[in-house]
């Protein structure tokens, strides 16, 4: 069976790389039938931070990933945290270490600090090799009966090379003497995730590890590991990195948007998801539009790319439109809803609002900015009934406003296309442009030069009276 797994430290927020990574893997077992896995990797104490894990499970339900296996959802091969899986990353240490596939190392850290400066002097061309893989059973005896705190490290073999396969960048050989010797296990007793990510994924049953491409110059270790335990290397699939405009990488400390800010931003976790499935990959057409459901079913991680991605928020605001467009009226509106002001609430039907604004909205959080003038009427310049391509200006926008006047006043059943006829009636009976009708007509309803909607639209929304009332006041304005 396909296992894949997203396995993320409990940092304090998703990051767009690490919900990407969570995508690729939970759509790889979804395609194929299998089971997607999560798993929580919080060994590094140092970057973990409370309530972390809620984070994780609320940004992947928003997301709408649904994991089959994790630590609320035990299938077998519990726990899936690792902070509780102590003792059974300690039988394998003690296994390396019998077979000498790994050695325990007492150096503090002033000793070996000295120790790589001495060493790279003298292997300016070689990792780091430390002095305690030599020690005898003796020494190490003695340094173990005296309580000396240590490390274990992976003992790498100094001649051979390791070949393995990635998915997305194919067949891989590194020299092993090219490859440091990391630590497995810490002084404290917990292991590092190089150690405990091999352990894990291999008890846990994955065939596949999907994980950034910062991990591949890793990989070799990792199977060195696997083949000191004489397991099965599962299929690797590193995944490019994802790159701002300016070329450098996404970082939460550079101010870069993590998956809550997005939404926080506006946009639809339906888009973010789209958008983040095409940063590395596509499915060899020109289609864009993607649903969740679509990627289950189209996704496949050979058209996966070697390229690095970019992230603009341009072009995630307009695939963002896109899913707003698609939405169901009833579900636009209710979301729609959370936005929009009280007053506004109370001063014209929000049902209508959302039928204007539904088709033009790039995100939620520009509905405020878009919807206001419905409510209170903005400071605007009289300069913005200057157009020369609607042919108005100052003068003739004051003329033309009070013939609308009376062209209203006469319209009985008011709505949208009631007011859009007269309107027309009276561009056909002036001989001019619609433009010369219809722009100081606009400017004077919302004081605005871009709305969700045109006149009549406006007009419609906020009824006869306040149309009437707002024009009056703009003929009086422009005398």
């Amino acid at each position: 069976m396909i296992r894949t797994r997203f396995a993320p430290s409990p940092t304090g927020y998703m990051h767009i790389g690490n919900l990407r990574t969570a995508l690729y893997a939970y759509l790889v077992a979804r395609k194929n039938d299998g089971k997607f896995i999560l798993r929580i990797e919080d060994t590094d104490t140092k970057r973990t931070v409370e309530d972390s894990v809620e984070v994780i499970f609320s940004s992947l339900r928003l997301a709408g990933i649904v994991y089959d296996e994790g630590p609320d959802k035990d299938g077998g091969f519990g726990p899936y945290i690792q902070s509780e899986r102590r003792e059974i990353y300690a039988k394998y240490i003690d296994e390396l270490l019998e077979s000498g596939k790994a050695f325990r190392c007492f150096c503090t850290k002033d000793e070996l600090d000295r120790e790589k400066e001495e060493y790279s002097k003298k292997y300016p061309d070689r990792p780091f090799r430390d002095k305690c893989r030599e020690l005898s059973q003796k020494e190490i005896q003695e340094n173990l009966a005296e309580n000396l705190p240590f490390v274990v490290r992976q003992r790498i073999p100094e001649t051979g090379s390791t070949t393995f396969h990635d998915m997305v960048f194919g067949s891989i050989t590194v020299e092993n003497n090219t490859l440091d010797e990391q630590v497995l296990l810490k002084a404290d007793g917990l292991p590092t995730y190089n150690f405990a990510n091999v352990i894990d994924d291999h008890l846990m049953d994955m065939s596949h590890v999907i994980r950034g491409y910062e991990y591949l110059s890793s990989a070799p270790k990792y199977n060195l590991l696997y083949e000191s335990f004489g397991w099965d290397i599962p299929e690797y699939i590193h995944l490019p990195h994802i790159l701002r405009e300016d070329g450098r990488k996404l970082s939460k400390r550079e101010g870069d948007a993590s998956f809550q800010d997005l939404l926080d931003m506006g946009y639809l976790p339906s888009a973010v998801i789209n958008y983040i499935a095409m940063l590395g990959w596509n499915p060899g057409t020109e289609e864009e539009f993607f649903t969740l459901k679509d990627l289950e079913q189209k996704f496949t991680p050979e058209r996966i790319s070697r390229s690095n991605a970019i992230f603009t928020l341009a072009k995630l605001t307009w695939i963002n439109n896109l899913h707003i467009k698609a939405m169901p009226f009833e579900q636009f509106h209710k979301k729609a809803e959370e936005y929009y002001s009280p007053e506004l609430k109370n001063k014209v039907d929000t049902v209508k609002v959302s039928r204007l604004i539904q088709e033009r909205l790039e995100t939620f959080n520009q509905i405020r900015e878009k919807t206001e003038f419905f409510v209170t009427m903005p400071d605007y310049d009289p300069e913005l009934y200057v157009h020369k391509k609607m042919k108005s200006d100052i003068v003739s926008a004051g003329t033309m406003l009070g013939k609308i006047i009376s062209c209203l006043e006469a319209v009985g059943e008011w709505n949208n296309e009631t007011v859009f006829d007269a309107f027309q009636k009276l561009i056909s009976d002036e001989g001019c442009k619609a433009g010369t009708v219809l722009w100081p007509a606009r400017i004077a309803l919302s004081g605005m030069s871009a709305t969700p909607g045109g006149a009549s639209e406006i007009a419609y929304v906020i009824g006869k009276d306040e149309t009437l009332k707002r024009i009056r006041e703009a003929v009086e304005f422009l005398k």
